[in-house]
């Protein structure tokens, strides 16, 4: 009989320990040495592959730790993870990382995922794990209440609850086909239209080539962007001017996706407005009410905060809502989690039972299967890891963690006002100052998008930080300073700060 190389628990035992030791002494190192690291990868394209070899081992290598590394020829595990890994690292954990938003990564949530692959449950059906099943309702409820969603949305409604998706892109991709379903069963024509701003996360309209309703990424006669206000939200009398064309041409709006929390800028889109627009069309039409979507990937975190709920105004009127809590909620990645307050809807578009998923729970209808609720079939044991980091830090310490945030950014903010060569681009409404250098006498913008790309590009080649950039209407090349990362403090804000007034001088050069 055949027998493969199983690894011992023992060995298994002692492994994990290491693991753990190394990732906790790459933690202190981030917090006590953060100049040890370039926080952006410095690898050239290729150079990890080539430190790989081309053809796997025919025979199995112990993953020998630092106390066997004698009994293994061509180097211990760990010694191939510093070899190998960490020179192609962007630090996304260090406290100079600002850049897109934070991925928050903590102790409770690392140790939850490594129970949940431990554990190695495949919680498909409730009858393939019963607990995978009912701690994930139960801390979507708690979720739920902790950032003001009305009951509609919880497990104790009628036809409401929450569930775990891997990003908020698979929540929009969920969401769009149950609008798409809810349309078409209402005897919709199939020229749908959905709608987002020019602001909105890209994944709506990969969502929407996903799902049929466009022809591809340039597709505007399925997909309509709409124009942004001053402040760079969604404008509801350009939405309903663009609904009120579609209708008479016979098109049939079935979908639009709110953002709160633009990748941009963070803008806000009028939600409670929006779904006026949406309600006054809809009625005045006789159809089925278009399926209003919010996409709070990043900034739902906030509204665990109750002096940030404002964000979410008018998500009463909507019928799905997202945030993930692995960008700013302390939960490692992937972790996005999905209410709607129509949980019919999706079922119907979603649901599909072969013979082999039958069991005598879900025939009754007494049970939750989230399998009818997502894109795939499997899924992980995800809930532990809201379980772990709520009980850890309780709703206050997550709201310390929030707050902290806010106030690095207010302060930032006034730095940047405080300094005649810097102007602030964008309103900040939450973590996220958008900033650049203003131009210099004679300057024209294209000069002035140059000037803020060298100040940007100089800072990340420094590796003392890392900064991303955005274009907005009408601005043009704009620094985003994101804070929101574990370690990061009023401290490293400070010196970010001095590095990025050092770089505007060589940046404000002629090149």
């Amino acid at each position: 009989m055949h027998t493969a190389p199983h690894m011992s628990n023992d060995e298994f035992r002692a492994l994990g320990h290491q693991m753990v030791d190394f990732i906790a002494d790459y933690w202190d190192a981030l917090e006590r040495e953060p100049g040890k690291f370039r926080v952006l990868s410095q690898v050239r394209p290729g150079g990890v592959i080539e430190s790989v070899p081309g053809m796997p081992p025919e025979v199995g290598q112990p993953l020998a730790g630092r106390a066997r590394a004698e009994e293994r020829a061509g180097g211990d595990l760990f010694a191939d993870i510093e070899r190998i890994v960490m020179p192609g690292i962007t630090h996304w954990q260090h406290p100079h990382f600002y850049a897109f938003f934070p991925a928050n990564a903590t102790g409770p949530s690392v140790l939850a995922e490594l129970l949940s692959a431990g554990l190695g449950v495949q919680g498909m059906l409730w009858a393939t794990g019963p607990a995978c099943t009912e701690l994930e309702t139960r801390m979507l409820d708690w979720l739920g209440g902790m950032i003001g969603l009305p009951p509609e949305f919880l497990s104790t409604s009628s036809n409401g609850g929450g569930v775990i998706q891997g990003t908020a892109s698979d929540a929009v991709l969920v969401a769009m086909v149950a609008a798409r379903q809810r349309a078409l069963s209402a005897g919709s024509g199939k020229e749908l239209v959905a709608y987002t701003s020019t602001q909105a996360h890209s994944s709506i309209i990969k969502a929407a080539m996903i799902a049929g309703i466009a022809d591809g990424p340039e597709d505007r006669v399925h997909v309509r962007l709409i124009d942004v206000d001053g402040e760079f939200r969604m404008r509801p009398d350009a939405l309903e001017a663009a609904v009120r064309e579609d209708v008479a041409a016979g098109r049939v709006p079935f979908f639009v996706c709110a953002t709160v929390g633009t990748t941009g800028c963070t803008a806000v889109d009028p939600v409670a407005d929006i779904a006026t627009v949406i309600a006054r069309s809809s009625a005045s039409e006789g159809r089925v009410t278009t399926w209003l979507h919010i996409d709070a990937a990043h900034a739902g975190a906030a509204c665990v905060c109750p002096e940030y709920r404002h964000f979410l105004k008018g998500v009463e009127r909507a019928d799905s809502v997202c945030f993930n809590p692995h960008k700013w909620l302390l939960t490692n990645f992937d972790c996005n989690c999905f209410w709607t307050r129509d949980r019919r809807a999706i079922i119907d578009a979603l649901s599909i039972t072969p013979e082999y998923l039958r069991n005598a729970a879900s025939d009754a209808g007494a049970v939750i299967d989230y399998r009818d609720w997502q894109v795939p079939l499997g899924r992980r044991f995800r809930a532990l890891k809201l379980w772990f980091v709520i009980r850890h830090y309780g709703v206050e310490g997550l709201r310390a963690h929030i707050r902290g945030h806010m106030e690095m950014a207010a302060d930032f903010e006034r730095a940047v006002r405080s300094d005649a060569r810097f102007e602030v681009v964008a309103p900040r409404t939450m973590n996220l100052v958008c900033f650049r250098l203003r131009a210099l006498p004679g300057q024209d913008g294209a000069a002035r998008d140059a000037m803020n790309k060298r100040l940007m590009d100089g800072l990340n080649a420094s590796g003392r930080l890392y900064l991303t950039h955005t274009t907005l209407p009408g601005t043009g090349f704009t620094l985003r300073m994101a804070m929101g990362a574990v370690r990061t403090g009023p401290q490293h804000v400070r010196q970010a700060w001095e590095w990025v007034q050092e770089a505007a001088c060589c940046a404000t050069l002629p090149s």
